[in-house]
């Protein structure tokens, strides 16, 4: 029997919780700590998922021997401060999207991956997901001809959460182009490339957070319409249009368990149940890359995260997205 690979995690909160129950699906995964600034938050947690070991602080946790690899749930603004601590303690690193709140993090932390020799992947589960891969490759495949149009959104709505969450405290990098912009970003990026010209704009809240943004990516011979938002429910679905079909990802697209190609008139559907939630399947990259000894995924690499950092950034630049602490 192999080893058990010892996960860390670093931040108690929503999105933790669902990787803690993704984790526990696979036999070969075991919770041995997890930590907070507050010990109470850390030790409620590990009694709640029956974790062995409570840290009131990230350092304990990072100098625990017995964790090898630590995910990342903080908000956004401390994924680099501690992603790095924690490779230069030796840990191996899936640190939640956005790996860097602009491209200058990202780099540091990818330097900071190389010279610990340590694994580090950003955690966009998404490229993971069994229909966006099982699409792309029909899509890669030609099977809807030449992508000429692609369309994706996420939004919902958060004007009612509280100013000092991370979804609407701008010292948090809050807004929704980071939070969940991403994702639309994202499968552009997958399925055709770094745009050659970006246009994008916002609607700000009145502390300077960001609340729903819409962008056009031009390509040589295709455009994508994305958009975010934290002021409405929008569909969350994703359709990508080619010269000879359609091809569209259902609602929630992100974390899909189905996709349709309609061609010729006729629509096929295409499903594939998801294992927990989603979050199970860039778990079994992890997985395989620490069993290979692989210190980046294949299927999203360092380069990968840097160039979304790159088109992120575009996006901020040109809707005039600027954190406080960045001033």
């Amino acid at each position: 029997m192999e080893a058990k690979i010892n996960w860390g995690i670093v931040g108690p909160g929503n999105i933790a919780t669902k990787f803690v129950q993704n984790l526990k699906l696979l036999d070969e995964a075991k919770i041995v700590g997890v930590a907070s600034r507050s010990l109470e938050k850390a030790e409620r947690f590990s009694k709640e998922h029956n974790i062995e070991e409570a840290f009131g602080s990230y350092k304990a946790l990072f100098s625990f021997e017995a964790v090898d690899i630590v995910y990342i749930a903080t908000p956004h603004r401390f994924h680099k401060e501690l992603s790095i601590e924690a490779m230069n303690a030796g840990k191996h690193v899936l640190c939640e999207k956005p790996l860097g709140v602009n491209r200058g993090e990202v780099e540091e932390l990818v330097s900071a991956a190389r010279k610990n020799n340590v694994f580090l992947m950003e955690g966009l589960w998404s490229r993971f997901n069994p229909s966006i891969k099982a699409a792309k490759k029909m899509i890669d495949d030609g099977e809807i001809g030449d992508v000429n149009y692609l369309h994706a959104d996420f939004s919902f709505y958060a004007l009612d959460r509280d100013e000092q969450s991370r979804l609407l405290n701008p010292n948090l990098a809050s807004g929704s182009l980071l939070d969940v912009g991403i994702y639309p970003i994202f499968l552009a990026y997958l399925l055709l490339g770094k745009p050659k010209d970006i246009h994008a704009v916002s609607i700000f809240h009145s502390n300077g957070t960001e609340l729903q943004t819409s962008m056009i990516f031009e390509y040589s011979k295709a455009q994508a319409s994305l958009f975010s938002g934290f002021t409405c429910n929008s569909e969350i679905r994703a359709g990508i249009f080619g010269s000879e079909g359609e091809l569209f990802i259902h609602p929630r697209w992100h974390q899909a368990h189905e996709f349709s190609r309609i061609k010729n008139g006729e629509t096929e559907v295409f499903q594939y149940p998801l294992m927990g939630n989603g979050l199970f399947y860039e778990i079994e990259e992890v997985h395989r890359c620490l069993r290979e000894k692989r210190l980046e995924s294949s299927l999203w690499t360092h380069q990968n995260s840097l160039d979304l950092a790159d088109l992120l950034d575009a996006v901020r630049g040109k809707s005039g997205i600027v954190f406080p602490f960045e001033l």
